[in-house]
């Protein structure tokens, strides 16, 4: 069995590890106005007077503030000139300003108190006829605000807010490195941990624990692991199961550093793999290659799936989605959000540019008896792709 899987264990790994030392810096307060003005230079694309952010991804992007939606709401109006206005319920008035990164206009409304009403009366105020409306915000505040707006039209904000987010500035693709690079460090510990008759649970507990060690915002995001059968279902199966040898081992996992996210995913066998095996890795590995060199400024996103499949297709797989093969797309945008636009998929004519970042993920999967899954991530640089990660060189470890 190769060194890099197994003879290790769960308590020596995390005692070797501590907080990450080179911390990335955080977002500075220029660079949230330089936000703000560029999604003011965008609404002109949706003709909009002004845009609504909900609480979110998007917030934090524009106000540095981290706060999930509820049925209270929280959101910002970004209107053409002065300050961005927050509205808050005002019992939150506290931790909202613990958290806001900008200098803002907070207005704030009472339990019983419509903060859809507040809303339209900013909106009035500065004479704003059509509103851009953050995409993800949820039905009933859409709806809520259609009423209490009724003099305003609602426009799709998703050019704004995916024209600025999707375009990561060199302290985001610092935060995004950090990210990544701790979870490939889990990654190579977990991989040390692994033994016979280990759970699954028991894999995704030490993962998490890994990722609180080295200083992620709150341990692991996500972790998806998988043993053996289970690796030909992509998010895996519902249950537990038990390493046995010669069983392949998928591990999809992230954490988040101020709020940006890493996402990486490793396939290797435990024991030694099947000659079927090692040919859909070394497949597997071809096609994340192909993706990645098919990177320049300019070509659409599309393209770079079809990269992907050409060197699957060859190889007798697919077409298409049809498995053996891959069964999705080859990537996924990433930042503040695990998955946002653009995508590396057919029919998205997105054109590459400097400063974008992506998953390169062409997954196989063989029906019934397994599948590989490689992820590492890359962004956009003027002559090409530079990766977060250097991908796997071997089916026999991370």
């Amino acid at each position: 069995m190769s060194s890099m899987i197994g003879g290790s264990t769960a308590e020596r790994e995390l005692s070797g590890l501590a907080p990450w030392s080179e911390r990335a810096a955080a977002i500075a307060p220029e660079e949230y106005t330089q936000r703000a003005w560029r999604a003011r230079a965008l609404l002109d694309d949706v003709a909009a007077d002004a845009l609504i952010v909900d609480a979110g991804a998007s917030l934090r992007y524009f106000t540095g503030l981290p706060w999930a939606a509820s049925e209270r709401l929280v959101a910002m109006v970004l209107r053409r000139t002065g300050l961005p206005v927050i509205v808050c319920p005002a019992f939150e008035r506290g931790s909202l300003d613990a958290g806001l990164a900008v200098a803002a206009d907070v207005r704030t409304w009472e339990e019983h108190e419509s903060p859809y009403r507040l809303v339209a009366d900013i909106l009035a105020d500065d004479g704003a006829k059509v509103v851009a409306l953050d995409p993800m915000t949820p039905f009933f505040v859409h709806n809520a605000l259609r009423a209490a707006c009724s003099g305003a039209a609602f426009v799709d904000a998703a050019p704004v807010i995916a024209g600025c987010r999707m375009y990561k500035s060199p302290a985001e693709l610092a935060l995004i490195q950090q990210a990544m690079s701790m979870t490939m460090e889990v990654h190579r510990r977990a991989a040390a941990i692994l033994a016979a008759g280990i759970s699954t649970s028991a894999v995704k507990r030490f993962i998490d624990a890994a990722h609180r060690a080295l200083g992620a915002d709150a341990g692991s995001t996500f972790c998806a692991v998988q043993f053996a059968h289970a690796t030909a279902y992509p998010h895996g199966v519902p249950g537990e199961q038990r390493l046995a040898d010669g069983d392949l081992v998928l591990i999809d996992t992230g954490c988040q550093v101020q709020g940006y996210n890493s996402d990486v995913t490793r396939t290797y066998v435990f024991g030694a793999p099947s000659p079927k095996q090692e040919a859909i890795w070394r497949l597997e590995r071809d096609a994340q290659q192909a993706a990645f060199e098919a990177v320049r400024p300019g070509v659409p996103c599309e393209e770079i799936d079809h990269a992907a499949r050409r060197v699957l297709e060859r190889a007798g797989l697919g077409p298409d989605y049809r498995l053996p093969g891959l069964p999705h797309r080859t990537g996924h945008g990433i930042g503040l959000s695990i998955h946002e636009p653009a995508y590396l998929v057919r029919g998205d004519r997105t054109a590459l540019a400097p400063g974008m970042c992506f998953s390169d993920e062409p997954m196989i999967v063989v029906p019934d008896e397994f599948g590989v899954r490689l992820e590492d991530h890359f962004y956009v640089t003027e002559h090409g792709a530079r990766w977060f990660t250097p991908p796997a060189h071997s089916i026999a470890g991370p």
